[in-house]
């Protein structure tokens, strides 16, 4: 992955908002515009709410037609339907991701807070370590061991772009402590995760047992944001099975005050790098 890549994800919700957009200055029900347009309304509905796969051609026009849009807004939605079929490199890891990847998210965010209860987080991990997870003490192929490590080394690359996310952290310690993979596995992945937390564009702080009860209690979550302001944020929670995409108001503001009060209750950068350290100089013996 050598350049940085768009986001299908981002450019279906853009469609969906310009849509939405022409439908309510038009004063219309989702019903009406359907009808208007010649658009069947379970068709209309899903390209508002970005969840439709396929965007065909002869839709967009009629729509455009009933909405008697100009030329560039015309262009434009055709230029966001085009996007949106185009291809990420995680599409060919659709098996390890799912439908609304992660990684697709990622490609464009600007931001990335995470909050991390039980392990490493995936963008931080070690071949070694996240071999260690994926294998999770079940007997399994490793070429199936293999295909999941090399998706998880892939989407780490964001973090090396020309124009890399800010990535904020907050690990807790038990996923510090946890011996995945044995001692060997985990120093080196504590070292690696000591020298990334001294990079500029990412900031790692340890969440210590002694800070008590919290508001992230409930498990793992990421915030992502985006630079362009019409892209709202999105909280991502995975799953055993999936990922959930959380992209109401209500749901972010909730989030963001939980990463908030983790935050101040965490141990400042400096200190939380120290705290690394000394947990991988502990794992020498």
């Amino acid at each position: 992955m050598n350049q940085e890549q768009k986001s299908p994800n981002i450019r279906r919700r853009r469609l969906g908002q310009v849509l939405r957009g022409l439908r309510e200055e038009s004063g219309l029900t989702l019903d009406a515009a359907a009808k208007g347009a010649g658009v069947p309304r379970s068709t209309l509905g899903r390209m508002e709410t970005a969840e439709a796969r396929r965007l065909r051609h002869t839709d967009l026009n009629a729509l455009a037609d009933f909405y008697d849009v100009d030329a560039e807004t015309r262009e434009g939605m055709h230029g966001l339907a085009r996007e949106a079929k185009e291809r990420g490199w995680w599409s060919k890891y659709k098996d390890v991701f799912g439908e609304r990847a992660l990684p697709d998210w990622e490609a464009e965010a600007s931001a990335i807070r995470a909050f991390e209860a039980q392990l490493i987080p995936g963008l931080f991990q070690t071949p070694r370590y996240a071999a260690a997870i994926f294998r999770g003490g079940r007997a399994t192929t490793e070429e199936n061991i293999e295909r999941l490590v090399e998706a998880r080394m892939t989407r780490q690359q964001i973090l090396n772009q020309v124009h890399p996310p800010r990535m904020t952290a907050v690990i807790d310690e038990a996923a510090l402590r946890r011996l995945i993979g044995g001692a060997e596995v985990m120093r080196e992945q504590l070292e690696h995760l000591g020298h990334l937390a001294v990079r500029h564009n990412i900031d790692v702080q340890v969440l210590p047992y002694e800070a008590g009860e919290h508001l992230g209690m409930e498990g793992s979550f990421t915030i992502l944001e985006f630079p362009e302001p019409r892209d709202t944020p999105i909280v991502y929670v995975g799953t055993a099975t999936t990922g959930l995409v959380l992209e109401g108001l209500e749901e972010l503001d909730a989030y963001n005050v939980a990463f908030s009060n983790i935050q101040g209750v965490a141990l400042s950068t400096s200190l939380s790098v120290e705290f690394i350290r000394k947990a991988a100089k502990a794992l020498e013996k």
